[in-house]
């Protein structure tokens, strides 16, 4: 797993621009809100930036982003690569054919949903979502990914919650954070 250093003001930016609220979406989480770091253009750009970036020469073929945040963060990225984005969504909401995945999250389960056709096999994978946390999440859309006959060869995110279990989930696989808590 690699998490490489990252451009120190950019983290400096986006630590001061997350907003931290505390027992959302129940008692005993903090959520990191990346509200303000949209509505700061520049620093939205530097972010998508960053995490194309740091992909760059690893061949992607496609984006999967992840519901809902991953979507914002993911469709600059692919556009940045110049490659496919395919949104990763909650169950019921895709009108084609499709692959689900259960998962756990740090308050409960959920499943996800991507078009079945939209990998295949040659397609190199770049997981996006705003936050690490259990790594529950990433790792559903790993598995939608390789269901379908896919390479996944990083996921990129915003957050790293290092305080969090997500390396257990993520073991093995390439890791890029813009910023850790």
């Amino acid at each position: 797993m690699t998490l490489p250093d990252t451009d120190p003001a950019l983290s400096a930016d986006l630590a001061a621009a997350i907003r931290h609220v505390p027992d959302f979406p129940k008692p005993g989480i903090g959520f990191k809100d990346i509200t303000p770091v949209l509505l700061d253009p520049a620093l939205f750009r530097r972010t998508t930036d960053a995490l194309a970036a740091a992909f760059a020469g690893e061949g992607v073929t496609r984006v999967l982003g992840i519901e809902s945040r991953g979507f914002i963060f993911g469709a600059p990225v692919a556009q940045a690569l110049g490659v496919a984005f395919v949104p990763v969504r909650k169950p019921g909401k895709l009108p084609h054919m499709r692959v689900t995945e259960t998962y756990a999250l740090e308050y409960g389960t959920d499943q996800l949903e991507l078009h079945q056709d939209a990998l295949g096999a040659g397609d190199r994978v770049l997981v996006i979502d705003d936050v690490l946390a259990t790594g529950g999440t990433a790792a559903a859309a790993i598995r939608l990914a390789e269901r379908c006959g896919a390479q996944v060869v990083g996921v990129g995110v915003v957050i790293d919650l290092s305080f969090l279990p997500w390396r257990d989930a993520l073991r093995g696989r390439t890791v890029r954070a813009l910023v850790r808590y």
